[in-house]
């Protein structure tokens, strides 16, 4: 156990906290890491910061290169697609499996996610946790909802993806009336609509990806082969 502001704090929560600096964009793709840097900033140890990159880099999102150091991967479109893939298979085969009599105490809870959604004062991350709270409260309508925890485990470089593109739009509210679509057809037991709708919305990624990289492309892994050179200020070449 590590020891943190006077508190325990276990290994999987030095973990967690990485793994969501990283998908935050907290620590930005490409960023050089400093296991010194990051147990200080933290307040542990370096035993339970390089196991948390150890498992992160299992996961893709963290590259470890010999005698050269440990960066932030870069967003990688084929890990983005299959994701991607992944997610819109089972989010549509959840919509097939909609009861007819939907729980009504769920619709109006989802009804309550859109309402705040249209807040103008929400940031960022306010509104993805309302975005993932929505989509899993639409799994949780054809009970499925203990599946969304093996999405999310699997989507780490598509959620990346998906808050640089929130950074490039003025506003969510283009997302959020998306997901009224989305609802309305749901609820008016249309799912044909409800499907064409999801995709749509959940496709939209990919333009974004192609926007974003256009103009910063060092965000983006281009060759799995290409190495780091870590200087004073990190570039990859």
């Amino acid at each position: 156990m590590a020891q943190t502001n006077g508190r325990r704090t276990s290994r999987r929560d030095i973990y967690l906290k990485l793994r969501q600096m990283v998908l935050t964009l907290e620590l930005a793709p490409g960023a050089a890491l400093s296991e010194n840097e990051l147990a200080a900033s933290l307040g542990v140890s370096r035993t339970p910061v390089r196991e948390s990159l150890i498992l992160l880099a299992q996961e893709g999102l963290v590259q470890v290169f010999p005698k050269i150091g440990s960066f932030v991967s870069r967003v990688d479109p084929a890990q983005v697609a299959d994701a991607q893939f992944l997610r819109e298979a089972v989010e549509l085969a959840s919509l097939d499996d909609l009861p007819g009599a939907l729980d009504s105490a769920l619709v109006e809870e989802l009804r309550g996610n859109l309402k705040r959604q249209r807040h103008a004062d929400l940031d960022l991350e306010e509104f993805f946790a309302l975005d993932e709270a929505f989509h899993h409260g639409l799994m949780r309508l054809s009970g499925h909802g203990e599946v969304w925890t093996t999405v999310a485990a699997a989507k780490g470089h598509l959620d990346r993806a998906r808050r640089l593109g929130l950074h490039e739009n003025v506003s969510p509210a283009v997302f959020a009336g998306q997901h009224h679509e989305i609802l309305d057809a749901v609820v008016g037991g249309n799912v044909p609509l409800a499907r064409t709708a999801m995709r749509t919305h959940l496709r939209a990624v990919f333009s974004d990806i192609e926007r974003i990289r256009a103009h910063s492309p060092e965000l983006f892994a281009a060759d799995a082969s290409t190495v780091p050179v870590r200087r004073n200020v990190v570039v990859w070449e």
